[in-house]
């Protein structure tokens, strides 16, 4: 009892000494001296991929408390839907509230809904997780909710089984009520995944809307008997069925006083993870306050309301700790092959998405199947948010979050404008950077016309656009790890690379249209070198052919005007 006393006011002290002006090194000392003294706890755990609130609470988890929503939702309303990306937390807000509802207090010991709920009932509970298969057609959705009500109607003792999964939902809600008095809570979460999932197969996606419309459809006849109904999801589908029938629920997802009810904000990161900041800190050998910097720059930047605090990712923040390193965790748990697919399908021009982009408000949370629009599916899976509101227009602004999105997103595009290359071998990123820093410009491009080279036989009729696009995706690749500009704007040149010591300036022609010699020319001719004149570097003009037929770099010249 006296040592936790001890790391308690010890921990006050390194704190305050991180909020003010005393150096780094008086900083590091104080916290070696904690350390050696065992007085901070440099081994503490981390809910990383932990979905389950009681599992979290008795396994001495660390927690970001979310309680004070739960006691928000159950007093002020009802039905409710909440939508945000995977990866943020839905699973473990869901089973929190689970817990709450079938009146577990102790579970709740300390955190902020304990001094607000008085009553602590219980309720009967109907959990329903759509995340535990994988859903290719209407069978496997048939069999997941089977064995879902076999569970609870054994549970209830239930014998007489309706054969449509409908009537026994209905059938099994009713008689939680009849045997407890209580109404029954449903949560369900991630009620889309077996549409999101089957959005390549409209058939099977249209059968599977068939069974949800009529599954959830119960929610809405059943009033009466529940108690409270909470569905998380990454979508809400617009305009179909599955939410025409459900039409009764508030949907929180862009309400300003729930924007942070997944997620961790600034204020919570400080709060509950200094010691693990600390720790990273020191592995990476950086200052307290620039580590603080580099995982907003990395994982921060999350709207979900037209006024919100900036929301981290949860996933990437935990893992970065775990790992005291920085990566892109949120992208290797897979990005949904639908959306890539759907982005070259149908041509989306994705250097729209470089200088942000505007959507009416009224579309924002709703995807319209076939609508040829994937601004909307954008935002809700995580790839785009919120970057301001214009209130005369109800006009939203969107664009990337963070570094971690934004390259992520970028490196899982190219395979699919490469019939399955990956940036790897003699084509990754770190090749073509390393040619341009060590002055090597022949290297570079050499290395750039191999890479057109390369694109497969079957993509040659493509379009022109087709290559131009590849063409951008490599360079804004590059991004993370030099400063480029491509295509930015008018009166830019096509690409612009800054290393240390130089600065490459590109301009592409189509051969028949324009030589390399005249795509030099233009670059002095409109003066794209005028903003790079200051700080010294050498600048590097180059001028190159692409040719259409042979769809590769034809011939280029660099600023002394020697051909290749």
């Amino acid at each position: 009892m006296k040592r936790r006393c001890i790391e308690k006011y010890t921990f006050s002290f390194y704190y305050a000494l991180s909020s003010t002006g005393y150096s780094d090194i008086f900083r590091t000392f104080v916290v070696k001296t904690i350390k050696n003294s065992g007085m901070m706890s440099s081994n503490r755990k981390l809910p990383i991929g932990i979905q389950d609130f009681e599992d979290l609470r008795t396994n001495g988890y660390l927690y970001v408390d979310k309680t004070a929503y739960i006691y928000q939702l159950a007093t002020t309303g009802k039905p409710y839907f909440l939508g945000r990306p995977r990866r943020f937390g839905k699973s473990l807000f869901l089973s929190t509230l689970k817990a709450y509802f079938l009146g577990k207090k102790e579970l709740f010991d300390g955190l902020a809904i304990s001094g607000l709920e008085k009553k602590w009932v219980k309720y009967p509970v109907i959990y329903i997780d759509f995340n535990k298969a994988v859903y290719t057609d209407v069978k496997t959705l048939h069999v997941v909710l089977d064995n879902i009500l076999q569970k609870y109607e054994a549970e209830w003792q239930i014998t007489n089984i309706a054969e449509r999964l409908s009537v026994r939902f209905d059938n099994l809600i009713q008689e939680m009520y009849n045997k407890t008095g209580c109404k029954a809570v449903v949560l369900v979460d991630e009620y889309d995944k077996p549409l999101l999932g089957t959005m390549d197969n409209l058939e099977v996606n249209d059968e599977i809307r068939t069974v949800l419309k009529g599954f959830y459809g119960v929610l809405k006849s059943s009033d009466a008997f529940l108690r409270f109904v909470f569905l998380t999801g990454v979508t809400k589908f617009s305009k179909v069925s599955v939410f025409s029938d459900l039409n009764q629920l508030q949907d929180i997802s862009m309400k300003k006083q729930y924007a942070g009810i997944c997620g961790i904000t600034q204020t919570e990161l400080i709060k509950n993870f200094r010691p693990e900041i600390t720790a990273l800190a020191e592995k990476q050998k950086l200052t307290y306050e620039e580590t603080l910097a580099e995982l907003k720059k990395h994982y921060d930047g999350y709207h979900f309301a037209k006024e919100s605090d900036d929301i981290y990712n949860p996933f990437s923040v935990l893992n970065t700790f775990s790992d005291s390193d920085f990566n892109n965790y949120w992208f290797e748990t897979g990005t949904p092959t639908f959306l890539i697919k759907m982005l070259k399908d149908i041509d989306f021009n994705l250097k729209s998405l470089e200088n942000d982009v505007q959507i009416p408000a009224d579309l924002i949370t709703d995807y319209q199947a076939g609508s040829g629009n994937p601004v909307p599916l954008l935002y809700q899976s995580g790839y785009l948010t919120v970057k301001k509101y214009d209130k005369e227009f109800n006009e939203y602004t969107l664009g990337f979050p963070n570094n971690e999105v934004k390259y992520g997103f970028i490196k899982r595009l190219i395979p699919a404008y490469m019939s399955g290359r990956e940036m790897s071998g003699d084509f990754s990123t770190g090749n073509f950077i390393r040619d341009l820093r060590a002055g090597n410009t022949d290297g570079f491009m050499t290395r750039l016309q191999s890479f057109f080279s390369s694109i497969p036989y079957e993509l040659n009729n493509k379009e022109e656009k087709h290559y131009q696009t590849v063409f951008y995706l490599l360079f804004k690749l590059m991004g993370q790890f030099v400063q480029t500009e491509v295509s930015s704007a008018v009166g830019r040149a096509d690409a612009v690379v800054v290393v240390d010591d130089a600065v490459y300036i590109f301009e592409f022609k189509l051969t028949g249209n324009a030589t390399a010699e005249e795509a030099l020319k233009q670059i002095d001719e409109r003066k794209y070198a005028a903003g790079y004149a200051v700080g010294g570097k050498k600048i590097v003009k180059v001028g190159a052919e692409f040719n259409a037929e042979e769809r590769t770099l034809h011939r280029w010249c660099v600023e002394n005007g020697r051909t290749f």
